[in-house]
């Protein structure tokens, strides 16, 4: 062997048991028995999980002209801090720019993160106009490896052409492609933010009214509708609400191929935090919501009806968060999640009994890897699969400083928390990458993530 893991305690797929790890040429080969390898770790006292997947961050500019939002990190610091994090896949949201199509910006992206990315990764086209040569190219992006797009329902150019994307997800669905969706109502967006700068009310306290709970239900109904009626395997992001996860409830209890997905800060945060001097710093899209809300999701997280737990991570300074010009409607949306994710949801999740560590091995990995076509390579622990592992210490507490953190922002919205539960060591397909807060692993070592089409899990 070339690498063997000693006495941890391996959960996955419905294992939890101590067993040795062998693992040679970068794949798990050998689970429990006598082994002998040219490195051991010993991981006694520690879980032995499945590396974590994150199948939504941004780590690409979403556009190039002026006015464009450009996120603090890229490819080499998005994919350091993940490694840290215990991240061992990530898959990012590629944006066509002025003129290109899906597959134009595509190639961009995927050569941007095969010369930069420590962990490997894979890579969402995002469908921006439906035309008829975009919607006949779902079925060769497909083919070629990259079976899912991203469509924003929040963007006012959807309505003008939601015959397009109704037709993107047929499309869709017959390529075997997950269609992942932003779900929040555009025309309700622009009437509530307009009538809040009308009425000046433009601090960050008004930020959750720019984008009530009410767009947010209403265009995941939609989305809903949409599953039923095209049949296409379909992804809501970011899901904050417990109106909107109702929706999504209902429609996977027909039997509709609907996924959820919501981020930590639903879990963690709640909206009052908008009213704090720095409440800026908080704003996503949607917004932070109520406790009724957070409750619901973890109920949702712990039942199976929340998918995953991904970051959209999309970080800025807090100076760019914090910009006085900005009114509530205006505030920069997206924070630096890929390095507390998985401790912060042990930390308030397994070790408070929420959930257990097969659900949090399930929503950070094992979930991920089914919908978006990578498993078995990736989301469990088999004999055959990458040696993407993470040795982890439930007992380790660390106060989280995002100011000496692997992600360009310099901060964390989880500053001064005390968290118990982090990654020991992070190893990707037999490296290891990451001891403690230390990376080791190079850029460019990260391999674009090989993917089958949409398989019903």
């Amino acid at each position: 062997m070339d690498l063997v893991i000693r006495n941890g305690t391996v959960v996955t797929g419905g294992l939890e048991a101590v067993l040795d790890v062998g693992v040679a040429d970068g794949r798990i080969v050998q689970l429990g028995g006598a082994m002998g390898g040219d490195d051991e770790l010993d991981a006694t006292g520690r879980y032995v999980l499945p590396g974590g997947i994150d199948a939504h961050v941004h780590l690409t500019a979403p556009g190039s002209g002026p006015g464009s939002w450009r996120w603090v990190d890229d490819f080499e610091s998005g994919t350091r801090a993940a490694a840290a994090g215990g991240i061992t896949c990530i898959g990012n949201m590629s944006f066509p720019q002025g003129g290109e199509s899906m597959a134009d910006g595509l190639a961009r992206d995927v050569a941007d993160a095969e010369a930069n990315a420590i962990v490997d990764h894979f890579q969402h086209p995002v469908l921006m106009d439906p035309s008829g040569d975009e919607v006949a190219a779902i079925d060769d992006l497909a083919a070629s490896g990259h079976p899912s797009i991203k469509v924003f329902l929040s963007f006012r150019r959807f309505d003008r052409h939601v015959d397009g994307y109704l037709a993107a997800m047929g499309a869709a669905a017959e390529a075997g492609s997950v269609v992942a969706v932003h779900c929040e109502d555009p025309a309700i967006l622009h009437c509530c933010g307009t009538a809040l700068t009308e009425a000046g009310h433009t601090g960050a306290e008004h930020f959750p009214e720019s984008r009530p709970v009410e767009a947010e239900r209403i265009a995941t109904e939609r989305a809903v509708g949409y599953c039923a009626t095209t049949g296409a395997a379909t992804y809501v992001v970011h899901l904050s609400s417990a109106a909107a996860l109702a929706a999504c409830r209902a429609g996977r209890s027909r039997g509709l191929p609907l996924y959820v997905e919501t981020r930590p800060i639903y879990l963690h945060l709640e909206r009052s935090r908008f009213a704090e001097p720095d409440g800026a710093k908080y704003a996503g899209a949607p917004p932070l919501r109520t406790d009724a809300d957070r409750d619901a999701l973890w109920a949702g997280v712990a039942d199976g009806t929340v998918s995953t737990v991904c970051t959209d991570h999309a970080p800025w300074t807090l100076d760019d968060k914090l910009d006085p010009s900005l009114t509530a409607a205006e505030l920069r949306h997206g924070m630096a999640e890929l390095e507390t994710m998985l401790p912060v949801l042990w930390s308030e999740g397994v070790a408070t009994g929420r959930i257990s560590v097969a659900r949090f091995v399930e929503v950070t990995s094992t979930t991920a890897a089914r919908i978006f076509g990578l498993y078995p390579a990736k989301g469990t622990i088999a004999p055959g699969s990458d040696a993407d592992l993470v040795i982890w210490n439930p007992d380790e507490t660390r106060v989280v400083d995002g100011s000496t953190m692997h992600s360009r922002a310099g901060y964390s919205p989880y500053d001064g928390w005390e968290v118990t539960g982090w990654p020991e060591a992070t190893i990707s397909r037999g490296e290891v990458v990451a001891r403690g807060t230390r990376v080791s692993g190079a850029p460019g070592r990260g391999r674009r993530a090989p993917r089958s089409r949409f398989r019903r899990p």
